[in-house]
């Protein structure tokens, strides 16, 4: 079963697909106010795809049920992370990926992009994903079953262009712990863009602008 979406296209018969993650607790409205606010002039014409994840009970926030990609058992998530929840939600990326494939978008027109908990499902699904996509979008995240990218991960997407963002005072998902993501994803030989901002756990102008200049390098018109 295919994921319930927003859908917003930045031009007649687009020629290339970005599927937005949201972060916990949203939905896929959070991040469609973003297409308007990026100067896409100079960039190819994208179909934004914004998928509402599944609602589910969230151990860390008292069980109570929101939408989420996958559950977080606890504070220290690194320890207790929820591999099954976060298979499933990779198959169901990968039916999305599938589905702009059927409607003549091609895998390397095609970007993932995520905020928080879809910044760590971009990542997951991205290095794993079997063909070559147009790039990776990681917002205010990090690299989830981290231990297991080596193995795990698809030659396909070694040298994939990888947007990475973080605020400096993101009480949510601690800056160092994006840091230690980009660190590892270094060592493992991809090259990341790195952009760090004077933020909480969200979005600045600054960031969107930057993310504009990144796509108009990915999908060029």
């Amino acid at each position: 079963m295919i994921l319930e979406s927003i859908e917003l296209v930045s031009g007649p018969t687009p020629t290339a697909s970005v599927i937005w993650l949201h972060g916990l607790g949203a939905d896929g409205n959070d991040f469609v106010p973003i297409v308007g606010q990026m100067n896409l002039a100079r960039v190819a014409p994208i179909r934004f795809v914004f998928p509402h994840a599944s609602e589910m009970p969230v151990t860390i926030n008292g069980g109570r049920v929101m939408r989420a990609w996958y559950d977080i058992p606890g504070a220290n998530s690194t320890q207790t992370e929820d591999e099954p929840g976060l298979l499933r939600s990779q198959a169901q990326i990968e039916a999305l990926i599938a589905r702009e494939k059927s409607r003549g978008i091609a895998a390397s027109r095609i970007v993932l992009a995520g905020f928080s908990q879809g910044c760590a499902m971009t990542l997951l699904t991205g290095l794993r994903h079997s063909e070559r996509l147009a790039g990776l979008v990681c917002l205010s995240g990090y690299l989830p079953l981290a231990q297991q990218t080596a193995a795990q991960r698809q030659a396909a997407n070694h040298d994939i262009p990888v947007f990475m963002a973080h605020g400096r005072q993101d009480p949510v998902i601690p800056f160092a712990r994006a840091a230690q993501s980009r660190a590892l994803l270094e060592q493992l030989g991809y090259v990341i863009e790195w952009h760090e901002y004077p933020m909480p756990h969200s979005v600045c102008a600054e960031e969107i602008r930057d993310l504009g200049h990144w796509f108009e390098r990915v999908l060029p018109a």
